[in-house]
């Protein structure tokens, strides 16, 4: 849940600091659904890499605390499936909402943020 916290954070205030790059591509023609789409394929590029370095960093930290493991298996699939899967839902609500309201600004109030 932390981790969820903290992803949440840092894509919120990414998306944040980006307002004047967004006000400038709405003011040049960008639709809101290219602004989103944008935004939401930046953002799952993140999150795959870091769930693929995750999983691996998982697997070789199970390897190394195997045998301090008494009844309980050191590669729970379905744990990591159900972190991974919390974290993806999580990265996707922290990326789509504030994308969302930054194509909805008008991009004059967006170009005067700075």
């Amino acid at each position: 849940m932390l981790a969820c916290v903290g992803l949440y954070g840092l894509m919120n205030h990414s998306v944040a600091r980006r307002t004047s790059e967004i006000g400038i591509r709405m003011a040049l023609g960008a639709r809101a659904n290219e602004v989103l789409s944008m935004v939401l394929r930046e953002a799952g590029t993140l999150v795959a890499i870091g769930l693929v370095l995750g999983s691996l960093g998982a697997a070789i930290a199970a390897r190394a605390v195997q045998r301090l493991l008494f009844g309980v298996e050191p590669y729970g699939l379905l744990s990591l499936a159900a972190s991974a899967l919390a974290l993806l839902a999580a990265a996707f609500c922290a990326a789509y909402w504030p994308a969302r309201r930054a194509a909805h600004v008008d991009p004059m109030i967006a170009l005067r943020h700075d």
